[in-house]
């Protein structure tokens, strides 16, 4: 019977592939439910035999472990080198953008707000 493996959704695209690649060189047999073509469903990757579903599952733990500090390092190696990305960088390579929800935030407020404000007068 097919045993779910491992959710798809929000999965950068080199992550499923390493977990495709993985599950491939140790020989486990699976298949992938696509999200669908509006996205609202949710993609999976199955196991056609549950029975190696404990084996499967913990190849994806050390593999996520290995990609967390793989990640931490490669942070901590930006930081050291001064080039971690900051607001700053964001707003300098966007700043139409910046400005736009900036002012769709204003708007919010705004309106959020201006009931209360008068409700005294």
């Amino acid at each position: 019977m097919p045993a779910k493996l491992f959710s798809l959704h929000n999965v950068p695209d080199d992550e499923a592939e390493e977990v495709r690649e993985l599950l491939r060189s140790n020989e486990i047999d699976f298949h992938e439910t696509p999200a669908g073509n509006w996205g609202i469903s949710v993609a999976y990757i199955w196991l056609h035999d549950e029975s190696e579903l404990e084996k499967a599952k913990a190849l994806i733990d050390n593999y996520q472990k290995e990609r967390l500090i793989r990640a931490r390092e490669e942070y901590a190696q930006l930081v050291q080198a001064g080039r971690r990305r900051t607001i700053g960088d964001v707003i300098r390579e966007n700043p139409l953008r910046f400005v736009v929800y900036l002012a769709a935030i204003a708007v919010v407020l705004y309106f959020s707000t201006k009931p209360f404000i008068n409700i005294g007068q």
